[in-house]
């Protein structure tokens, strides 16, 4: 096995995965840590954790095991995964998991790309844009759990870190692999741990595959995956995501996300399909929930018969939003929606539901920890970061998509797109 990936969340692990298959390499991802031997025949192991937003100590502790485990699998090379708006406070958890895996891999350097252009996500002069605008100018600004108030990435990183931060600049980019090399080699000599490196366009991106292909560990969004994939493909090995392609025709989409995309995924899909919108006080208490679990869950199945899945959201508007979080405190309200997921799910697994569609990071991982998935093959894209991928010990596929990527038409194109 070649290259074993970190990722700290659960969407932005499938989002890199998927990029790795696109590009040749065969991929399987895991949900969390091993804790016995887990059968893998892959070129690249992806790891999901959920280290985004708890404690650094916490996401520095799952960073090291993930690795070790890695290690012993046999992977040459590393990759910490994060999300391409760089969703990470003063506190962490970017710097700090970045310091330790340098340190017991014993490093002196690293990179940090958090670009994905075919997204929106770019790096000029150091500055990361989504689309048209300064990170800090995004909708990112106001994230209820990382809100980005800067979008200058060497002062963000050495703000949460124990080192220097440099850049490597677009003009030094277009110059081509070597001349990156070159940077780099001389920002190491002046003592720099980690090097931004400016990402304008897909070619940027293959530059730093190139120039990046021997170091042991890099760090970023799924973009710089692209290049190195490439790197290490290995030519006549077939199509690496029909283990991957859907399955299974009862189907459900559930969003949790709040994300300014998703918003306008579900506002499309319910002009197009059944829709259901949770009611966060009949998820409170336990004895409530479980009722409400069951009607819904019956509510889903009588929906059988619709030529699109039916939709089950609990996706809000900021001032929505805002207003649950106020009524029913932050923690409370996202962990009882959390429940009454995992509890639909479980239902519909029990009644022959095999495709879930699923819109946000936190949902994802509630939902395949409810079906009781412990990795996937990676499968076809359904957009850029977004692939079906199958169980790979039971037969149910699952849509895991990041809360900001995707169209507004991606619920019903993950449908149409894709026939059984």
């Amino acid at each position: 096995m070649l290259l074993g990936v970190i990722a700290d969340d659960f969407t932005g692990a499938t989002d890199i995965a998927s990029f790795l298959v696109e590009n040749g390499l065969s991929t399987v991802q895991l949900n969390g840590v091993p804790h016995d031997e887990v059968p893998i025949e892959a070129q690249a192991v992806v790891i999901s954790l959920k280290s985004r937003s708890c404690p650094a100590s916490q996401a520095v502790e799952q960073s090291l095991q993930a690795l070790a485990w890695l290690q012993r699998q046999g992977c040459r090379k590393f990759y910490f995964k994060y999300c391409s708006t760089f969703d990470s406070t003063a506190q962490g958890n970017i710097g700090p998991v970045t310091d330790a895996l340098l340190d017991a891999l014993g490093e002196n350097q690293t990179v940090i790309s958090p670009a994905l252009p075919v997204n929106g996500r770019t790096v000029y002069q150091g500055y990361l844009f989504v689309l048209d605008q300064l990170l800090s100018e995004s909708g990112m600004r106001h994230h209820p759990v990382t809100p980005m108030t800067d979008s200058n990435l060497l002062r963000l990183m050495e703000a949460q870190a124990q080192g220097r931060c440099g850049l490597v600049t677009a003009a030094e980019m277009d110059c081509g692999a070597g001349a990156v090399v070159e940077k780099l080699q001389q920002l190491a000599q002046q003592g720099v741990r980690y090097a931004v490196l400016d990402t304008l366009n897909e070619q940027h991106l293959l530059t730093q595959g190139e120039a990046l292909k021997n170091m042991k560990l890099v760090t970023g969004g799924s973009g710089l995956a692209i290049g190195l994939a490439r790197q290490w493909a290995q030519p006549g090995q077939g199509r690496p995501q029909a283990a991957g392609a859907p399955q299974g025709e009862k189907a459900v989409v559930l969003s949790g996300s709040c994300s300014v995309m998703t918003n306008r995924q579900v506002a499309r899909y319910r002009q197009q399909a059944p829709a259901m919108a949770i009611d966060v006080a009949r998820c409170l208490s336990e004895s409530d929930r479980a009722a409400y679990v069951t009607e819904l869950a019956d509510w889903i199945q009588r929906q059988e018969n619709a030529p699109l899945a039916p939709l089950l959201y609990a996706t809000a508007e900021p001032e929505k939003l805002q207003q649950v979080q106020q009524q029913y405190g932050m923690a409370a309200a996202s962990q009882a929606v959390e429940s009454l997921f995992a509890g639909v799910v479980k239902q519909l697994q029990q009644s022959g539901y095999r495709r879930f569609i699923v819109a946000g990071g936190e949902t994802s991982g509630v939902v395949t920890q409810a079906l009781g998935i412990r990795g996937f093959h990676i499968g076809p894209c359904i957009s850029p970061g977004v692939p079906w991928v199958r169980a790979i010990e039971q037969p149910v596929s699952l849509a895991l998509k990041s809360g900001n990527f995707g169209d507004d038409n991606f619920f019903a194109r993950a449908q149409t797109e894709f026939p059984l």
